[in-house]
């Protein structure tokens, strides 16, 4: 495509939009989840159960055998295995949230839909570059594996960016954005503008800002100032702030003053205070409890109730086995009524770093029906 997505009229909907499915890559890197690959191999197969009752599973596997145990594991498990697809493609990690594409939606011309039902859509995928978060040396086989899906559709990007006078692509990860379908997305300037990982140096705001609205069709870029302790990707909104309708967004909060969380969040809270959307809306901001400190070997990880997935009416919230599991739970469901609001245990998953929404990426449906 020669055009950019925003020029060619689409962008990209809100996760609550319909899906056609979502997109797992079977865990393998050893190193990300030490002495917890097996267990975690076993909450993939529960995210296929429940994602597999309401979408298609799109699973990126390196080789024969690899499908195979993934098969085992899913049917075990009891999700819909034909309801599952097999796509052959290496990978070095499985977060797919941020190594494959965003997808972006156009309505298609001349369409006639039934009194009642969505106009049909069509679908592309925005291929960002994936560098390992600025952080980790292998990631190529991720970015290859995203070219890879990205082409599978008819229309396909891979933005640029100049930067001193020099084209280079641009650096981004699903997981750095949220949108809410209407022209808004937040973002973090931890992770696209400044600090040592930041992901495309020299760009700078007014840069950074048109890239995303040419790449994603949005109007207003909403930045927070960072992310949560234990992220190593350096800021990735989806650990902390979601929309959950337009002109809505949940937003974490620690209220301990002692922990590291509490500074952070504290002061994204009070950055969207008097924030609009796309359409001139002040945003509603309600407030989602952060569970007590998950750590592993000494190390603090980013566990978050925010980090949950929204799938043709159902949402998936990782759990840790906390006291605070019930009342996120709670404050979801309050949020989004029309939800089935299921928790899904990640104590095991959030040791690589991330947990449901990182692992998945959601294919936008051509229909209003999935």
């Amino acid at each position: 495509m020669t055009s950019t997505p925003r020029e060619a009229g689409f962008h990209m909907p809100a996760e609550w939009e319909p899906q056609a499915a979502v997109w797992l890559a079977w865990p393998h890197h050893k190193t990300d989840f030490p002495g917890k690959l097996h267990a975690v191999r076993w909450t993939f197969a529960e995210l296929a159960r429940l994602i597999t009752e309401v979408a298609r599973v799109r699973l990126l596997v390196a080789t024969p055998r690899e499908q195979a145990v993934a098969k085992a594991h899913f049917i075990a498990a009891g999700a819909d295995i034909s309801r599952v697809e097999f796509i052959r493609a290496d990978t070095n990690r499985s977060w797919t949230r941020d190594s494959l594409p965003s997808f972006v939606v156009r309505a298609v011309k001349g369409a006639s839909p039934r009194a009642g039902e969505p106009k049909a859509r069509e679908v592309g995928a925005v291929k960002c570059a994936f560098n390992g978060w600025g952080r980790y040396r292998d990631h190529l086989r991720d970015d290859a594996a995203g070219v890879k899906v990205a082409r599978r559709f008819e229309a396909h990007w891979f933005p640029q960016v100049t930067v001193s006078g020099k084209a280079q692509r641009f650096v981004l990860e699903g997981g750095a954005i949220d949108v809410d379908g209407q022209g808004t997305v937040l973002t973090t300037e931890r992770c696209l503008l400044r600090g040592a990982h930041s992901r495309n140096p020299g760009l700078g705001r007014e840069g950074t800002e048109q890239a995303l609205r040419d790449a994603l069709g949005v109007e207003r870029v909403v930045w927070l100032p960072d992310g949560i302790a234990g992220d190593d990707t350096s800021g990735h909104i989806d650990d902390f702030c979601r929309f959950v309708a337009p002109g809505h967004v949940v937003l974490c909060q620690e209220p301990n003053r002692q922990r590291p969380n509490h500074a952070p969040l504290r002061a994204a809270l009070e950055c969207l205070k008097g924030q609009r959307d796309a359409r001139g809306r002040a945003l509603t901001v309600a407030t989602l409890p952060m569970p007590s400190e998950v750590s592993y070997r000494g190390d603090v990880l980013p566990a978050s109730y925010a980090n949950f997935l929204i799938v043709n009416g159902r949402v998936l919230v990782p759990t840790f086995n906390d006291p605070k599991d019930a009342e996120a739970l709670g404050v979801l469901r309050e949020l989004m009524p029309k939800h089935e609001v299921v928790g899904v245990y990640c104590r095991d998953l959030v040791v690589g770093l991330g947990t449901i929404h990182c692992s998945t990426q959601q294919e936008p449906a051509t229909t209003g029906r999935r």
